[in-house]
């Protein structure tokens, strides 16, 4: 799948390439004298000049938004990213707070267990 800035730049080319030849084939067909060839050939190139420079104009105000709105996506998503870590790094705090309170809750029972034998053994 072709993406808008390829197929404007495929269609700039085509453009460009249709222009000079339909100039071409307009001074081929017509019988004029060699001044006369001469004028149309600069009137001509004036034109085309004046209509590429608009197409890359036109061309560069896309790539302008283009970049800005991939910029707004990339903060976007920056963000999204950020709030993410910051939540999963909260919710792994928790988890390693449980774990940890039921670790020291087993180990003081194992501790009261191992005591209370004792105890009965001395006892």
């Amino acid at each position: 799948m072709m993406s808008n800035h390829d197929e404007f730049g495929a269609f700039l080319v085509g453009f460009v390439v249709g222009g000079l030849t339909g100039a071409v084939a307009a001074l081929l067909m017509a019988p004029q004298s060699g001044e006369e060839t001469r004028a149309v050939i600069k009137e001509k190139a004036i034109v085309l000049r004046d209509k590429t420079g608009e197409t890359v104009d036109e061309a560069y105000a896309r790539a302008e938004a283009a970049a800005a709105e991939a910029r707004a996506r990339f903060e976007e998503l920056a963000e999204t990213t950020k709030t993410r870590a910051s939540e999963l790094s909260q919710k792994g705090s928790v988890v390693l707070e449980e774990q940890k309170a039921k670790i020291t809750s087993r180990i003081g029972a194992a501790k009261k267990a191992a005591s209370d034998t004792a105890e009965e053994a001395a006892a």
